[in-house]
């Protein structure tokens, strides 16, 4: 009886991640993008970016990697499964943020300095248009529809809704202040802005185009990670992640993670939270059943990871 019992208990834990693929990290001091393999949890490949890479956005299909050097005022598209670059493509400005049409092409890249969104196609590297915004847009996210792009217009403390099709910024809403990541919900109807001078999050009502709610978390959020009905904040300054429902908006718990959190993602099941870790030079990894980090990667100096870095590798 005991041996029928253990057994299943057994392959349960021993089983890897349901759903987990690899996460593609930006270290921005080494110049590198640190692919990690997310079921032995151990770093599979890492390739030099030059310029200083920050910004990370993994196509929907896994197929490319769009990665922005801010220094190098470039960016560089990589072929995700064979980890190589296909184009590398010269925007000058401040390239910062990055996010893709869920199409797969094209990607948005947000300049930092001249206060714009480029599109480039995936495919070719060509700048296939452009859209003014707010002062120093940084986090960027496109609706599961494709329909809306989101900018974190940070000097405006506001957040531009874009139209993909025609690139015509439609809005600018009010959030707090210096939003930096935006991250959008699965149903298309709320975005989640980390504003880093507030120490709060913006919750946005898309269809209403308005704030809704506000929530406080730690000092100098990043980035927003949502899963199970909860949102994830990295609060850099305290080395935290803030948890809290995304119904009742209460602070569920406050996890200690490494040295200054800045990039963050939740697997596809919601199973388990990624969090890129600056000064630690570290991918932590959270459950979010427990809310206790239950892993750490090493990975190369000053990972960033900032934007949507989990890449699908398998249905």
């Amino acid at each position: 009886m005991t041996v029928i019992r253990t057994l299943p208990l057994l392959a349960a834990l021993l089983a890897p991640p349901a759903l987990a693929d690899e996460a593609f990290i930006t270290s921005q001091p080494a110049e590198t993008l640190s692919v990690v393999d997310l079921v032995s949890r151990k770093v599979v490949a890492t390739l030099p970016i030059s310029g200083k890479p920050a910004g990370i956005a993994v196509s929907a299909d896994g197929a490319r990697a769009f990665v922005t050097s801010p220094d190098g005022k470039a960016l560089t598209i990589l072929d995700a499964a064979s980890r190589t670059v296909t184009h590398r493509v010269d925007l000058g400005g401040g390239p910062l943020g990055v996010a893709v049409h869920p199409s797969g092409s094209p990607a948005y890249v947000a300049d930092w300095y001249q206060h714009r969104i480029k599109a480039v196609d995936a495919t070719s590297g060509a700048i296939i248009g452009e859209v003014a915004v707010g002062q120093s847009p940084s986090g960027l996210a496109v609706t599961p529809d494709g329909a809306l792009l989101l900018s974190a217009d940070r000097d405006s403390d506001a957040v531009s809704l874009i139209d993909t099709k025609t690139l015509t910024r439609l809005a600018s809403i009010p959030v707090g202040a210096r939003p930096f990541g935006v991250t959008i919900d699965a149903e298309g109807a709320r975005a989640y802005t980390a504003n880093v001078a507030s120490n709060d999050v913006s919750l946005i009502d898309l269809k209403a185009r308005k704030v809704v709610a506000t929530v406080k978390v730690g000092a100098r959020p990043y980035a927003v990670a949502l899963a199970k009905g909860r949102a994830f904040v990295t609060d850099q300054y305290d080395s935290t992640v803030t948890v809290f429902d995304t119904d009742t908006l209460k602070t569920l718990a406050t996890i200690p993670v490494g040295d200054y959190p800045e990039g963050i993602a939740a697997s596809r099941d919601g199973a388990f939270i990624y969090v890129a870790c600056w000064e630690a030079n570290t991918l932590d990894i959270i459950d979010t059943a427990t809310l206790k980090v239950v892993g750490t990667v090493a990975v190369a100096d000053g990972p960033r990871a900032f934007g949507a870095f989990l890449r699908k590798t398998g249905d």
